[in-house]
């Protein structure tokens, strides 16, 4: 991925022996997400419940690869899916939140079929969490944890990311103000957190990392539930360039990040750095 250096997308037997291998470094989950073929795009994104998706193939296939060994994290949201690029079904230039919430928990219930471990809806449309939680339940499927992305902004810093799953080019210049939080905006993070933990949400997530650390240490000190952060690829891109170019000492700056994290009280990090961090800290 240009945006990404160092960060490929992987086939589906390329991804069992990276789960392989993050079990060997003792990293106890992987994060995973589709560049969906653009042929498969439509506006109802209806590849998302397709149970036989590369998503559904993709963990199956780690499943026969490791087992229990390794945790699977499955993102929830539309965009990978949709011709226009939004988390969520759009109509008359609006998206509309009950409607997805329909596809999201057929989507989730693929997923947790397919032997997910944790469904992590990053979509933020309301009222989602129980609406999943209560399909998951219904379906046999009440081990299976959410890990809610309560605290999603609409920042700038997800641009590779979107150049990875190739939504980038989808949404245009489109906006999610309307439905991801304004990065002006702090106790609404709290009040979003709140509603998905009384829903039934076992974990929850702020993204992007670095520039929300407050927002972290305000979740994790307010509701002492696990906090997870996840350092998002516009972070990784910055510090992968600057020390490219011999600007920054990478070892040190992304060890540093990471330690930043965990003194806001995080009680885990997502991070394309993970096995590279996992190699450091094992060496000592």
């Amino acid at each position: 991925v240009p945006s990404l250096p160092g960060v490929d997308r992987l086939g589906t037997d390329e991804v069992a022996r990276a789960a392989a291998s993050a079990c060997e470094l003792s990293i106890p989950a992987i994060a995973i997400f589709p560049a969906t073929d653009p042929n498969l795009k439509t506006e109802d994104a209806r590849e998302a419940t397709n149970p036989n998706n590369l998503i559904c193939q993709t963990v199956r296939r780690i499943k026969q690869e490791v087992g229990d060994e390794l945790g699977v994290i499955c993102d929830v949201a539309l965009d990978p899916y949709s011709s226009h690029g939004h988390d969520g079904l759009v109509r008359d230039g609006e998206v509309i939140n009950d409607e997805t919430i329909d596809v999201l928990c057929q989507q989730s219930l693929v997923q947790a079929q397919a032997g997910c471990d944790v469904i992590a809806p990053s979509d933020m449309m309301d009222g989602r969490i129980g609406r999943i939680r209560s399909a998951l339940d219904s379906e046999g499927f009440s081990t299976v944890q959410i890990m809610s992305y309560a605290a999603k902004y609409a920042s700038a810093f997800y641009g590779p990311f979107r150049d990875a799953v190739g939504s980038g080019s989808n949404l245009g210049g489109a906006s999610k103000l309307t439905y991801q939080q304004s990065p002006t905006q702090s106790n609404e993070a709290l009040h979003e957190v709140s509603l998905d933990l009384q829903e039934g949400a076992d974990s929850v997530m702020v993204k992007p990392g670095m520039p929300y650390l407050d927002i972290v240490e305000r979740v994790s000190s307010e509701f002492q539930v696990p906090t997870f952060v996840y350092q998002v690829s516009g972070e990784y891109a910055m510090l992968s360039a600057a020390a490219e170019r011999g600007w920054l000492d990478r070892r040190q700056t992304v060890l540093e990040s990471l330690t930043a994290f965990k003194r806001a009280g995080a009680a885990g990090v997502l991070t394309y750095f993970a096995a590279e961090v996992a190699s450091w800290l094992r060496e000592g």
